[in-house]
């Protein structure tokens, strides 16, 4: 009871004018991010960081997080329409999606995604309500040496359930590790890999860095691939509204995928992409005719656009709860709450209750302004697809430099950005994912500190971290991820030197 309570509380904040307004502005930029292919809510959520630092945390983080879950609706548009996946976590959409609309049913397609959208975005919030004040309850008992382990095993975690190779994820994680500890000792003040440049003396900028890592590559990456070649399905957009026998077809698969959405959205690296590739998979598995499966079931794009919206909203029970983020997207915000003098954790319902139960309480605002304008708005995206990229790319060029430099009025920002552009860019062409950097980025100085405090209290004693239940059992998991599937390819090996016998 007391939870709901705390609910119309964050309602009566969402509800102000402007919070209504900033929401509206995040849900329609983020769902213009999902539809542009080349252009993911990491690059967006990054380059409106600085507009944010004028107004209120509230407030920002309400427009930030309409981006995030706002680019996973509009997604679907170009999976369904171009068979491009508009954001990474609608790659599956493109297998059925697709093909419904080479069929002449792109209109149902396009419906059972949004509907599908809003009610895992419904559901996801109700599970938030509930959640999220016992999981910050539990944080209470967190020390210096449980968030250490949940820190190693977070990142541990990004590493595994990347898209990648295991090894070049942990590679980058440390090179983020790396570049957090960059400029002034937080224990002795002393400057650490300056290299006598005192615009280093502060650190690494997380935004500069990551407007380069996602942003400037992004463009260096899609201007090379020349998307703007592709061609959008001719067939005429009608019925929108699925029909009786699609909500049947669809009703279990847009509940299975919001429940693997919720709970893998939690997990540090598992994310909306994991989510939606899951859920397909499990529907997939499930199905009495598997085989219509890629050639247009409708549980194929209501699941996976089930799933990777209940995640996008229940990676906000770690960031909010324990001040750890799950992905990408939510480091950018665990870093743009710091930024506005808050300390995102078990203290944050307490000490700035407006934020945590009204960036919470907007999600429901924010979900039935994305159903309400997604429909009716189909056409005008289409017409956006067609717009040549050659003249999209420096428009958003210009607002990334734009946005660099009025972080702190300084020219080394935006050459800061350009250079992590560059390196990004390379990062990508090799195989390497910029996520678990910048998560890495974001973690460090608390990992640091933490780190430091836990090695103080037992004296340097590393054993601390072992004799504490919470941090054993965090440690103990971290073991098992990485044993596990080692263990499984020991087995396959076996296995398959047994049949070759």
């Amino acid at each position: 009871m007391e939870s709901f309570n705390q609910f119309l509380y964050g309602i009566s904040i969402a509800l102000k004018p402007i919070n209504v307004l900033y929401c509206f502005m995040g849900v329609v930029f983020g769902t213009l991010t999902g539809v542009l292919p080349g252009f993911g809510p990491v690059a967006a959520i990054s380059l409106l960081v600085p507009i944010t630092y004028y107004v209120n945390a509230t407030s920002a983080i309400i427009i930030l997080a309409g981006i995030y879950y706002g680019a996973q609706y509009g997604g679907s548009t170009t999976s369904i329409l171009l068979n491009i996946p508009g954001e990474s976590s609608s790659v599956v959409t493109c297998l059925d999606g697709y093909q419904m609309a080479k069929s002449g049913r792109a209109g149902p397609a396009l419906g059972i995604a949004a509907f599908g959208s809003f009610i895992a975005g419904i559901l996801a919030v109700i599970g938030l309500i509930f959640l999220a004040p016992p999981l910050a309850e539990v944080a209470f008992k967190f020390g210096p040496a449980e968030y250490v382990a949940l820190i190693v095993l977070g990142l541990s975690m990004v590493a595994l359930l990347s898209t990648g190779s295991t090894m070049k994820s942990l590679i980058m994680a440390a090179f983020g590790l790396f570049l957090g500890s960059v400029g002034m000792d937080p224990m002795s003040g002393q400057l650490r890999f300056t290299f006598g440049l005192l615009v280093l003396s502060d650190g690494v900028g997380l935004i500069p860095v990551v407007m380069g890592l996602f942003g400037i590559s992004e463009i260096l990456l899609n201007v090379e691939a020349e998307l703007g070649t592709q061609s959008i399905v001719r067939t005429e957009i009608k019925n929108l509204f699925p029909t009786f026998s699609d909500w049947m077809e669809a009703k279990w698969a847009i509940l299975r995928g919001t429940l693997i959405g919720f709970f893998l959205g939690v997990l540090p690296g598992g994310g909306a992409m994991l989510s939606s590739f899951v859920s397909y998979t499990v529907e997939k598995r499930i199905s009495k005719n598997p085989k219509k499966f890629g050639h247009g079931a409708i549980q194929g794009v209501a699941a996976p656009e089930s799933a990777n919206n209940a995640s996008a909203q229940s990676a906000f029970i770690p960031l909010l709860t324990l001040g750890l983020p799950s992905n990408a997207v939510t480091a950018i915000m665990l870093g743009a709450i710091m930024i506005h003098g808050l300390s995102p954790g078990p203290l944050l319902m307490i000490q700035s209750p407006e934020l945590f139960w009204g960036v919470i309480s907007s999600m429901v605002i924010g979900n039935a302004l994305l159903l309400v304008l997604n429909l009716p708005l189909i056409p005008l995206w289409v017409k956006v697809l067609k717009v040549p990229y050659r003249y999209l790319f420096p428009m958003i060029l210009f607002f990334c430099i734009i946005g660099a430099y009025s972080m702190n009025n300084n020219i080394s920002d935006a050459i800061v950005m350009l250079i992590f552009g560059v390196i990004g860019y390379f990062f990508r062409k090799l195989g390497y994912e910029p996520a678990p950097l910048v998560l890495a980025l974001v973690l460090s100085p608390m990992f640091e500190r933490a780190l430091g405090q836990s090695l103080r209290i037992s004296y340097g004693n590393p054993w601390v971290f072992f004799i504490r239940p919470i941090s054993l059992i965090f440690l103990i998991f971290t073991g098992l991820f990485f044993l596990i599937p080692s263990l499984l390819r020991y087995k396959q090996k076996i296995t398959e030197s047994g049949f070759k016998e």
